[in-house]
């Protein structure tokens, strides 16, 4: 989706979205064992914060340049999820906090797809 006319560049629906999503996957953080915490789980937490930083910079980039950004956002948030289907299968994660960190990825990918395609 677009910024809106008028809106701070920091106020990107997308940025938002994925702010609020780093927030919950920290938080359920400290629930983990160390070796899944500081395994597969701080994988997870990289990835998310590349794919603020990649939306972030989205949002300030001229129109010409922010495909480039919003494509390797949208292959991020494949892997993102599929760690997170890999980690609901190892058991690292229940399957409350599973569906819905996916239901929050889905709607985070939507958004980058309806970006790009208003772009273009």
């Amino acid at each position: 989706m677009p910024p809106p006319s008028g809106f701070n560049q920091l106020d990107v629906p997308l940025v938002h979205k994925v702010c609020e999503f780093y927030k919950k996957i920290y938080l359920l953080s400290f629930k983990l064992s160390k070796r899944d915490r500081f395994g597969i789980y701080l994988k997870i937490e990289n990835i998310c914060l590349e794919i603020i930083d990649l939306s972030l910079i989205a949002s300030f980039e001229s129109r010409d340049n922010k495909f480039s950004f919003l494509n390797s956002t949208r292959i991020k948030i494949e892997v993102l999820k599929r760690f997170f289907r890999i980690s609901h299968e190892l058991k690292i994660i229940n399957s409350k906090n599973y569906i819905a960190l996916e239901l929050d990825l889905q709607e985070i990918s939507k958004m980058t797809n309806g970006w790009i395609k208003y772009l273009k």
